[in-house]
C-alpha cells in the first residue's frame, strides 16, 4: 500500500472529486520508524487527505487550485509531535505515569494499564488492593487471569486491555462490529440551506481556507485536539472547551493547543450548558471526543444541535466507535493497540516475550487527521447542497484500516529517529509557558501555507466567546 492509493481510498470513500488528487505529491517510502506495519503510509495518506481538503475548501471559496506536498519525513515528525517538543531547551516532557504499562498475568498472558489519569491509577490500586507501586502492582496481577482481570477492570470504567492476538481479535463481537462500519461516516442528519465556508464578515477570507469559520473543540489527549488544531492551522477559529473537573496531560495541552483559545465550562451545571448552547448557536463546527452518547443527556446530541444549528457539522472521536459492546468502553492509543493485536504483532517480529506498541501514537494522530478531513469534506457538502452533517471516527477503526495494509517483515530494524535528526521539521514559539519547540505543519500548500496564529496557553486561559 503506498501513501497515493491509501490516499484515493479515503478520498473515493468520502465521495470528493477524483481530479483533486492530480494536485497532490508524496515524497518517501516505509519505513521511516522502526515498525513492521506502513506508519509512515498513515500518516501520508491521512495528513495528505486533510491538506488536500483544506486546499479543496480554498479552491471552493476562490477558484483557484494550488499544490499539495507531502514528505514522510515531515508526516512521521507530526505524528510523534508530542515525542518532541521541548519547552526552553528542556528534556521532553514525560507523558506517562509509572504504573502505565505492560504486566505478566497468572496465566501467562499480558495486559496493558493505563494509569496517566491520576484518578484512574488510584482506581486500579484500589481494585488490586496494593501499594502505589510498580512492583506491587506486577505483583498483585500475577494472581489474576488476563481475560478476567479485563474485564474487572473495564467494568468500573478504568484502563486497561488484554494483549489479544489478531485472530483472538478477529474473534471479538467487538471487532466484528468495527469490521461493519465503514472507515468514517459524512452523514446528512438534517436540513439548512447552502451555507458558505466562511462568515462573509470575517477578513481577509480568501487567504485561508478556513478563515471566518468557527469550530468548537470539546475534546482532551491527542485524536479530538489534533483535529482542532488541523482546522486551526488552515484558518479556522478554534474555542477549545474543558470542563473544571476534567484532567490532562500539561505537555499535551502545550503541543495541541496551538492555534486555539481555551475557555472553561462546566456541563454539570445549566449555567455552562447554557452558555454552550449560545456558542454552538455559531459554531460551525461542534468537535467532541467524549464516549458516544455522553453528550446525549446534557442536551447535545447530534440531533439535538442539528435542530438548534441547522447546517451545523458534529464531529464525534471515540476510542472504539458506536457500534458493538465496547461503544462505551474507556479507550486511548495504546490501549486499542493492545487489545487489536497490533502491540502483539510488534512484539513478535521481534521475538520479543513482551509486548511492544507502534513508535509512535499512530492512532490517535491518524484519526484526528481523518476528523479534520471529514469536517472539511462536510463543510464543502454544506456550501454545495446544504444541510447539518455528522462526521464519526474512531481509535479502532482507524487501527482495523492500518492492519489492512501489507507489512513490513525487518521494518523494526529500521533506525530510530531523534529530535536532532528531524529539528529542520520544528519550530520555535514564544508563549506562557517558555519557549515552545513543537513539530511544524507537516504539509506544503503553494497558496496557503499552514500555520498557528496563536501560541498556545494554559487550560482557561480565556474566556468562553468568539472573537469579535
Amino acid at each position: 500500500m503506498s501513501p497515493h492509493l491509501a490516499l484515493e481510498h479515503l478520498w473515493s470513500l468520502a465521495g470528493c472529486a477524483p481530479s483533486a488528487l492530480d494536485d497532490i505529491r508524496f515524497e518517501g517510502a516505509d519505513p521511516g520508524l522502526p515498525s513492521v506495519y506502513r506508519v509512515g503510509t498513515l500518516a501520508c495518506a491521512t495528513i495528505g487527505a486533510a491538506a488536500l481538503a483544506a486546499a479543496q475548501c480554498h479552491k471552493l471559496r476562490t477558484g483557484r487550485a494550488q499544490r499539495v506536498d507531502v514528505a514522510m519525513r515531515r508526516a512521521l515528525v507530526a505524528f510523534r509531535s508530542e515525542r518532541y517538543l521541548r519547552v526552553n531547551d528542556g528534556p521532553a516532557p514525560e507523558l506517562r505515569d509509572p504504573l502505565t504499562g505492560f504486566y505478566e498475568t497468572r496465566d501467562g498472558r499480558w495486559i496493558q494499564l493505563h494509569t496517566n489519569f491520576a484518578h484512574h491509577r488510584e482506581g486500579v490500586v484500589k481494585l488490586l488492593r496494593c501499594t502505589n507501586d510498580r512492583d506491587a502492582v506486577a505483583a498483585a496481577i500475577r494472581g489474576w487471569d488476563a481475560a478476567v482481570l479485563d474485564e474487572t477492570l473495564a467494568n468500573p470504567g478504568l484502563c486497561a486491555a488484554m494483549i489479544r492476538t489478531p485472530r483472538e481479535w478477529a474473534a471479538h463481537q467487538q471487532a466484528a462490529a468495527i469490521t461493519a462500519l465503514p472507515l468514517f461516516d459524512i452523514e446528512r442528519i438534517g436540513d439548512a440551506p447552502p451555507m458558505p465556508i466562511g462568515r462573509h464578515d470575517a477578513l481577509d477570507t480568501a487567504s485561508r481556507p478556513l478563515a471566518g469559520t468557527r469550530v468548537l473543540d470539546l475534546s482532551r489527549i491527542i485524536a479530538g485536539p489534533v483535529a482542532g488544531r488541523t482546522l486551526a492551522q488552515h484558518g479556522a477559529e478554534v474555542l477549545l472547551i474543558n470542563g473544571p473537573h476534567l484532567p490532562n496531560i500539561a505537555p499535551l495541552v502545550i503541543d495541541n493547543g496551538r492555534g486555539k483559545r481555551s475557555a472553561v465550562l462546566d456541563l454539570r451545571d445549566a449555567a455552562g450548558r447554557e452558555i454552550l448552547r449560545e456558542l454552538a448557536s455559531s459554531t460551525d463546527v461542534f468537535l467532541q471526543g467524549y464516549r458516544p452518547g455522553a453528550l446525549d443527556a446534557r442536551g447535545f446530541s447530534p440531533d439535538a444541535l442539528a435542530r438548534a444549528k441547522p447546517g451545523i457539522v458534529y464531529v464525534s472521536v471515540s476510542a472504539y466507535g458506536h457500534a458493538g459492546p465496547w461503544r462505551g468502553r474507556r479507550g486511548f492509543d495504546s490501549l486499542v493497540q493492545s487489545a487489536t493485536g497490533i502491540a502483539w504483532t510488534e512484539g513478535g517480529a521481534v521475538a520479543s516475550a513482551m509486548p511492544k506498541h507502534l513508535p509512535c501514537q499512530a492512532l490517535d494522530h491518524a484519526t484526528g487527521y481523518l476528523a479534520a478531513f471529514g469536517a472539511m469534506v462536510a463543510l464543502q457538502r454544506r456550501a454545495r447542497e446544504g444541510g447539518s452533517w455528522h462526521v464519526r471516527v474512531s481509535l479502532a477503526q482507524t487501527g482495523h484500516w492500518l492492519q489492512s495494509f501489507d507489512t513490513l517483515d525487518d521494518g523494526w530494524r529500521t533506525a530510530d529517529v531523534t529530535l536532532d535528526d528531524v529539528r529542520d521539521a520544528m519550530e520555535s514559539t514564544e508563549t506562557s509557558f517558555g519557549r515552545v519547540l513543537a513539530a511544524a505543519p507537516a504539509e506544503r500548500m503553494d497558496e496557503t501555507p499552514p500555520r498557528y496564529d496563536r501560541p498556545p496557553v494554559a487550560i482557561g486561559a480565556d474566556e468562553p466567546c468568539w472573537l469579535a
